[in-house]
């Protein structure tokens, strides 16, 4: 079963259209489009059910998998996938400068990111990542290589060449030469990216890296380019004290404020961490409808606080889930969801046992499994502003057929059936043996044939 396009597919399919809640199509049938969205959804009794159950060329997925949509990270850095699990014990700016920039400065030879780019991608496919939004590195030819590694393997993508050009903050052999270079280069590389042959899944972003490594003119170059060309923006804002408290010396105003004023906050913009955004902040986010890259695993290692993921939702703002590779030692979108009902659950209770127990956390912060799932799916693609993550028409069949009982598997169900009691199981326990197929827009990516 290795491509559904233009066909009809039944199967168990199970969504989370909102936060917290969860939809099961028990039996439904799905028509995929030639283009592999979705067009219709039958459930059984409908007369479309009926229609479609009698084609010749309905495919039937095995009894007892059960298929949720594809995963979205928001935020990944391709380029430091060799040092995932490395050197996490040191501060942000000591880890960027001994060992992130060396090792980003290392894809300057297209041969040395080649090798490493196609692991990853391969990697993030098999483990059920169907669009990601990726920084790479101040190179156009590599960034460029990225993209096409993507689009190649299936991958649905969002691909930046990463701009910083500030001499005073960024290594000598690792920037752009100057403002100009990294708008220009950039343009150039959104040129690039939009005349691959063939290309219907990978999208250019313009990736200022973050407020200290980039002078003003870069960075109002970038707010207008971003405008010109109608791209996604992506860029760090107040991920831990030393970035939030560089920008707030250097302009006297938090991140979010600094970057809406460059022109960097729109409705295609994903904001990473954001651990210190402040009410007035959140404020002017939502009103942008910037979206947040919530990734609480890396947080751990490097924001210094746990973002206040529950109050961000409750304030309306649009909220996906990152696993920051490689500031998280993890590139699994399933620990990503662990690791966000953890956060949220220390955010609440509190961390501190000296102190009583009602002054302990921050009430009402916890957020539960489904609500994780939901940001995984469905929010990441509307963070995204694209047609991602839940099963209904118009929507893209980006999906990943779950068997519960691989034999390789770590999901046990005991003899349930019930989707909407294994979801959770599968959620928390699932590892790469589990998923059987991963298809983007109908096709198959990754898994058995």
């Amino acid at each position: 079963m290795t491509a559904l396009r233009g066909h009809p597919v039944r199967g168990t399919f199970v969504h989370a259209p909102e936060r917290g809640a969860l939809e099961v199509l028990a039996d439904a049938i799905l028509l995929i489009g030639a283009e592999g969205n979705i067009r219709l959804v039958a459930r059984p009794g409908e007369p479309d059910h009926e229609r479609l159950a009698q084609r010749s060329d309905l495919m039937t997925l095995p009894a007892g998998q059960v298929v949720i949509p594809g995963l979205v990270d928001l935020h990944i850095h391709a380029p430091q996938y060799p040092q995932l699990g490395r050197a996490l014990d040191v501060p942000l700016e000591v880890w960027l400068g001994q060992h992130t920039f060396p090792l980003e400065a290392a894809y300057a030879d297209p041969d040395f990111a080649r090798t490493r780019y196609t692991v990853l991608v391969d990697d993030l496919l098999a483990s059920g990542t169907t669009t990601a939004l990726y920084f790479a590195t101040v190179h156009r030819e590599a960034s460029l290589l990225l993209a096409e590694i993507c689009l190649d393997k299936g991958q649905r993508a969002l691909v930046g060449k990463v701009a910083m050009d500030d001499p005073a903050a960024c290594p000598a052999d690792y920037r752009d030469a100057s403002p100009e270079a990294a708008i220009s280069e950039t343009r150039a590389f959104i040129d690039a990216v939009r005349a691959l042959p063939d290309n219907d899944r990978v999208l250019p972003v313009v990736t200022p890296r973050f407020i200290p490594s980039c002078t003003d003119a870069a960075l109002a170059g970038l707010g207008k380019l971003a405008a010109d060309c109608d791209c996604h923006v992506q860029t760090h804002c107040s991920e831990s004290d030393w970035a939030h408290g560089h920008v707030m010396a250097r302009y006297g105003m938090s991140d979010a404020e600094a970057l809406d004023r460059f022109g960097l906050l729109t409705r295609r913009s994903v904001l990473a961490h954001s651990v210190f955004l402040s009410d007035s902040d959140m404020a002017i986010v939502q009103s942008r409808g910037t979206g947040i890259a919530h990734c609480a695993l890396s947080n751990m290692y490097f924001g210094n606080a746990v973002f206040p993921l529950r109050r961000a939702l409750d304030k309306g703002l649009n909220v996906g889930l990152g696993t920051d590779i490689s500031g998280g030692p993890s590139g699994s979108m399933l620990e990503a969801c662990r690791a966000t009902v953890q956060a949220s659950r220390m955010l609440e209770d509190g961390v501190d046992a000296t102190e009583p127990a009602s002054t302990r956390g921050v009430p009402q912060s916890r957020v539960d499994m489904l609500t994780a799932f939901h940001l995984a799916t469905a929010g990441g693609g509307n963070a995204l502003d694209l047609p991602i993550g839940l099963f209904r028409p118009g929507y893209q069949f980006d999906a990943l057929v779950i068997d519960p009982d691989a034999p390789d598997g770590t999901i046990r169900r005991f003899g349930e059936t019930d989707p909407s009691q294994l979801i959770e199981p599968i959620l928390y326990t699932a590892t790469r043996p589990n998923i059987a197929r991963v298809y983007v827009s109908g096709s198959q990516v990754a898994g058995h044939a």
